[in-house]
């Protein structure tokens, strides 16, 4: 259990990203989506909100990445 609660302290900035990644995602295919369902993306919300959580997360840890890097300075 403490092993868990180190990994999600460590990782907060990666979940908060994926969160709001894929809050905006949801509010992307809301609000812009496809309206004949040829696109990829925006035509189904679950391919949306993933996407999104999926490249917000990744660039959070890019960010993590960095605060590291300065941190190891």
């Amino acid at each position: 259990m403490l092993n868990l609660k180190k990994w999600f302290l460590n990782n907060i900035l990666i979940i908060i990203g994926a969160i709001a990644g894929g809050i905006g995602g949801y509010i992307y295919y809301k609000e812009i989506g496809c309206s004949n369902g040829t696109c990829i993306i925006s035509s189904n919300p679950y391919i949306s909100t993933l996407y999104f959580a999926a490249i917000i997360g990744f660039i959070m840890s890019l960010v993590k990445a960095k605060i590291a890097e300065d941190k190891a300075r």
